[in-house]
């Protein structure tokens, strides 16, 4: 059985959370002269700190109670926040998976926290030969596996994340930032077993609002109670969360957005494999395609000069570009221009 209190700085145990107005008196009704607001224009009061309009909408989109979910600032948050609460800096760790997003590394280092970086096996799977010696170190608090994983676009082996799921006594967090795009299911389900578990999800890639900044943690009640304790008091703005209530709405666009992309994106695969400089397109997950070229340095200067513009990743996988896809307009620039490649 996993001690949750164990896995928490001391501080952030005894951390007073910040009382904001809106803590103090949370009715619609009044005059309202307790926040040293401006009486004056349309963005004038400050939202509500718990976001629970929005959580009701993601209550009855994914089935969990919204005491089990964190609303922030952008996924990027919930990643800092789990630092922030779990690890003490300059002793505890955290472990990921190269390649992958490159925030745990950032988010790792402001924090002061040694990142421990294990290599994906020539599938981009986890090797758990490799991995279950470290869990054994009692400064390892966290576990990032981003699934499916960027920039490689695959879906991390369920078996071997349950595996450590079983055999680690710290907080794995599943970044499910492209799981909309996938055939696979999300492991939320996994939430009701291991308690030690958070399943991280984004607004902004398949619902098209990554300039909103709204990021969503499914854990259990004690993991969002914590979430909630340290987050600055108003995180999302009132706007942000408009938003994501009005997205939410339109379900059908939503889907028939995905049909469009996951379309275009065989599309793309299908002409890129003809190209004389493409070596490999890897199996995708994901709105992206991970593809290994001759020269990608070449390939992605040659695209800036024609104002296409893609992600060189040629430092994290050698020779290897990643793709987005975009519209069938953009994608058909996109061909065009990789067709006029020298």
């Amino acid at each position: 059985m996993i001690d949750l209190k164990k896995l928490i700085r001391p501080n952030i145990l005894e951390l007073e959370q910040y009382s904001s107005a809106r803590d103090e008196f949370s009715g619609k009704d009044g005059v309202f002269l307790d926040a040293n607001e401006n009486p004056f224009g349309q963005l004038n009061r400050y939202p509500d700190p718990y976001q629970v309009n929005l959580k009701e909408k993601i209550e009855n989109l994914k089935g969990i109670k919204s005491a089990n979910i964190f609303v922030g600032n952008g996924s990027d948050e919930v990643i800092d926040l789990a630092f922030r609460i779990f690890c003490n800096p300059g002793k505890d760790k955290a472990l990921t998976f190269i390649p992958t997003y490159g925030m745990y590394a950032v988010s790792a280092a402001i924090n002061q926290v040694e990142l421990l970086q294990v290599p994906l096996n020539n599938d981009f799977q986890i090797d758990l030969k490799k991995v279950e010696p470290l869990l054994k170190d009692e400064n390892l608090k966290l576990i990032f596996i981003c699934s499916p994983n960027n920039p490689t676009g695959n879906i991390i082996n369920k078996n071997d994340i349950i595996s450590i799921l079983k055999k680690f006594k710290g907080i794995v967090i599943i970044d499910e930032a492209y799981n909309d795009f996938s055939e696979n299911e999300s492991l939320i389900n996994l939430l009701k077993d291991y308690p030690n578990l958070i399943i991280s999800q984004t607004f902004s890639k398949a619902w098209g609002l990554a300039a909103a900044r709204v990021g969503v943690a499914y854990s259990s009640e004690t993991i969002t109670s914590l979430f909630n304790k340290v987050k600055p008091p108003y995180n999302v703005s009132k706007v942000n969360q408009l938003s994501v209530i009005e997205a939410l709405e339109n379900k059908e666009g939503f889907k028939k957005n995905i049909k469009l992309i996951l379309e275009e994106k065989e599309l793309i695969k299908t002409e890129i494999v003809k190209l004389p400089f493409v070596k490999k397109v890897y199996p995708s997950d994901a709105n992206f395609l991970l593809i290994e070229v001759k020269d990608a340095d070449l390939i992605y200067s040659q695209l800036i000069e024609q104002k296409i513009i893609i992600r060189n990743r040629n430092k994290q996988i050698k020779n290897t570009v990643r793709i987005t896809i975009g519209s069938k307009g953009e994608n058909k620039l996109l061909l065009n221009a990789l067709k006029n490649i020298k």
